[in-house]
């Protein structure tokens, strides 16, 4: 798929060069979009898919900006956006009512997440939603509070990040040191001879390879399920749902209201309601594959 995708090679003239040739391919109309996807899904026409690629290249490329900040090379985590983005074309359904930017934000965002905690570190950054969520948000949220010194947080910066994001204050204090930087598994325990080294301390709680595929097998299938979960939703819904529900940083009801011209309390409604279809939409799929629809 997408063949004639441009390579990004390093450094910053790369980048450049690279941002300079997205640009000439062209942003496509609603409904050219959409009978491009429907052949490439009823017909797996190559062309199509790459048309569908090449005009979303802009889209990854902006969000692999957003994260720049981990110390990886760029050209890499544009790459892993563009293998989301690939993956978002092959399993889009024109037929829901949305475009495929709304659809293929989550899986480029998803891609470049993953490949950044299987990267960033030697140590599992992350095992659940919430530990992902505060690896990926703490230094934004450090950067509000002014608290980017080096070394523990204040306790009083701990709760208000716990806060914020749902977490335990001890796991905003062990994330936090654990972005302090990896140390080598062969540094000694202590300064004797014989204290031994800090990996004969080590015990190997990982998953086994087979549960680590079927874990990864069915969040695939859930994020295919939420996305097609979102069709049952128009598009203000859909839009007050994804800034309130689905968004690294939520919007405020108030913001909301004001952009729609309507109050807060029925922002809040609306939004009650498309978590209530989207919820039912995915719990009906998750029966029709047996999958739990927690």
């Amino acid at each position: 798929m997408a063949q004639n995708v441009p390579m990004l090679t390093s450094g910053e003239g790369g980048l450049s060069r690279y941002l300079d040739e997205i640009r000439k391919f062209p942003m496509l109309q609603p409904q050219e979009e959409y009978m491009l996807a429907k052949r490439y899904k009823e017909h797996e026409d190559p062309e199509a898919a790459e048309r569908l690629v090449t005009s979303h290249l802009r889209l990854v490329a902006k969000i692999a900006m957003g994260y720049r900040g981990y110390g990886l090379p760029i050209g890499e985590v544009v790459s892993e956006g563009n293998v989301g983005l690939m993956q978002a074309v092959k399993r889009f359904e024109p037929d829901k009512g949305f475009r495929l930017a709304t659809y293929a934000m989550w899986w480029i965002k998803a891609a470049i997440q993953e490949y950044i905690l299987r990267s960033w570190s030697l140590v599992k950054m992350g095992t659940t939603a919430n530990q992902k969520r505060l690896f990926f948000n703490l230094r934004r949220l450090k950067g509000k509070i002014q608290a980017l010194d080096e070394g523990d947080l204040k306790p009083e910066q701990v709760n208000e990040i716990a806060t914020k994001l749902g977490v335990l204050p001890e796991e905003v204090v062990s994330m936090n040191r654990r972005l302090g930087g990896d140390a080598s598994l062969n540094a000694p325990v202590r300064a004797e001879a014989d204290a031994g080294e800090w990996q004969d301390w080590l015990v190997d709680e990982s998953e086994s390879q087979e549960t680590m595929l079927a874990n990864q097998e069915e969040l695939d299938q859930r994020r295919q399920m939420l996305g097609d979960a979102m069709g049952v939703l128009n598009e203000r819904e859909r839009r007050i749902f994804e800034a309130r529900r689905l968004a690294e940083d939520p919007m405020t009801l108030e913001d909301l209201s004001t952009e729609f011209g309507v109050s807060r309390e029925r922002v809040r409604q609306i939004e009650v309601r498309a978590f209530e279809k989207v919820q039912k939409a995915v719990k009906t799929a998750a029966r029709s594959r047996e999958l739990p629809a927690a």
